[in-house]
């Protein structure tokens, strides 16, 4: 599935270089990004809210959802970012969602996607995302440091995302100042929260530290923020809530 998925990845990732041109103009002109850092490093437990209408892993979820409505009630609920897949074919998701949260809200808001090439954080940028996903487990060393420096260059942040201390060592080299441990096996898609738990420590000093799927309740949440995580990034678990905002609530009141 993960091989189906990069596939796809690349052929978008080979459209956004098509456009680099278009996509540097309307990128440069976007007003600057919003501090995912400064989001993120708020006392207490801090959260990032996903919007997604479906996964691989969990098949449709809320195919017919609002991501505008969503995110404002994430927003008032007391969420510290947003997360929008935006990758079509695997998760429902599109850039036109992205450019509709960032207006709708006044918290960061980062692009989901399978960042493969420096074109498409021009193009998250474009289309207004204050923050892109980096997966150390689909890039080359080589590629993955030069997307960090071309997100530095651009101004907005990367999540760098790991599963294994391998990964986290990569990431470490690569200078990520954001790291994300996804507790959810991208070869498996089995989840497990012990996975941040047990890399918590290999993770240094003066990195953001977030904490990626399987949290689904308020003891999740704990579990995570004695840990010793900054955020957690919560999807189908908000999404499936019939009170969004108050979810966020109750898994923020953990810290």
């Amino acid at each position: 599935m993960l091989d189906a998925i990069l596939s796809a990845a690349d052929r978008i990732a080979e459209a956004a270089t098509a456009a680099m041109p278009e996509l540097r103009l309307k990128a440069e002109a976007q007003p600057d990004a919003r501090s995912l850092r400064d989001a993120l490093t708020a006392p207490g437990l801090s959260l990032i809210a996903e919007i997604k209408r479906r996964s691989p892993s969990a098949g449709p979820i809320s195919l017919d959802l609002d991501p505008v409505r969503m995110a404002v009630a994430y927003e008032a609920g007391g969420a510290d970012a947003v997360s929008v897949l935006t990758e079509p074919h695997f998760f429902g998701g599109s850039l036109n969602d992205l450019t509709a949260v960032r207006e709708a809200v006044t918290i960061p808001v980062l692009r989901k996607d399978f960042t493969r090439n420096e074109a498409q954080i021009w193009e998250a940028r474009a289309a207004g995302a204050d923050a892109v996903l980096l997966i150390v487990a689909t890039l080359t060393q080589g590629t993955l440091e030069k997307l960090i420096a071309v997100a530095s260059e651009i101004g907005v942040a990367a999540i760098v995302e790991v599963h294994t201390l391998l990964e986290v060592e990569r990431s470490v080299r690569a200078g990520a100042e954001i790291i994300g441990v996804n507790n959810r096996d991208l070869a498996t898609f089995q989840t497990d929260l012990g996975v941040a738990e047990s890399l918590a420590a290999a993770l240094p000093e003066g990195v953001v530290m977030i904490a990626e799927s399987g949290v689904s309740s308020r003891e999740g949440a704990l579990r995570m923020h004695s840990a010793g995580y900054d955020a957690i990034l919560v999807g189908e678990a908000l999404v499936r809530a019939d009170d969004p905002a108050a979810f966020v609530v109750e898994l923020k009141g953990a810290s």
